[in-house]
């Protein structure tokens, strides 16, 4: 039975019902219906903490959706819930395939930054701070890109990029 159909909260359900039904009336083809069934599916289990499941419904998701923006927003969630659960590099993985289908996804490249910083600080802590100064570099090319699609969006981000001396812009909005 589809998550969409046991869904015992009645928001959700009411939610859900609206949103099959809009769905319904949309005019577009039958695949890309079922895509989105799958992802919608997909994001409840995400909700729920269930993230076989959801990582399930994605897949199926992926398999009919054609559209590259619809592809790209399937995709980061994948990576949210691989960074969620400590698969960092399973994660960069997902972002970078999702920036490849939208290159103007901030939360995808304020995400990267932020395990390359997390990287940055534990190679830091080990002593290793030529690796450190990589992770961050790195960290710091992401998030510029991300505040520069986002203005104002991310100021603790930009506090870090200013007082860590790796700003290259004053202001980003």
């Amino acid at each position: 039975m589809p998550r969409s159909q046991r869904n015992d909260n009645f928001i959700d359900k009411s939610f859900t019902v609206m949103a099959d039904l809009i769905v319904k009336l949309l005019p577009i083809d039958a695949k890309a219906k079922e895509a989105y069934v799958y992802y919608r599916d997909g994001l409840s289990a995400q909700n729920d903490g269930d993230y076989a499941e959801a990582l399930q419904n994605y897949e199926e998701a992926l398999n009919l959706e054609d559209n590259t923006t619809d592809r790209a927003e399937i995709l980061k969630n994948m990576a949210i819930i691989f960074m969620s659960t400590g698969e960092e590099e399973k994660s960069l993985d997902y972002y970078s395939q999702s920036l490849d289908a939208n290159p103007n996804s901030p939360s995808c490249l304020k995400n990267m930054g932020l395990i390359y910083e997390k990287w940055g600080r534990m190679a830091e802590e080990e002593g290793d701070q030529d690796s450190a100064d990589k992770w961050f570099d790195l960290a710091a090319q992401h998030w510029s890109k991300a505040v520069r699609l986002y203005p104002g969006g991310y100021l603790d981000i930009e506090n870090w990029l200013k007082s860590s001396g790796r700003s290259t812009v004053d202001v980003y909005f």
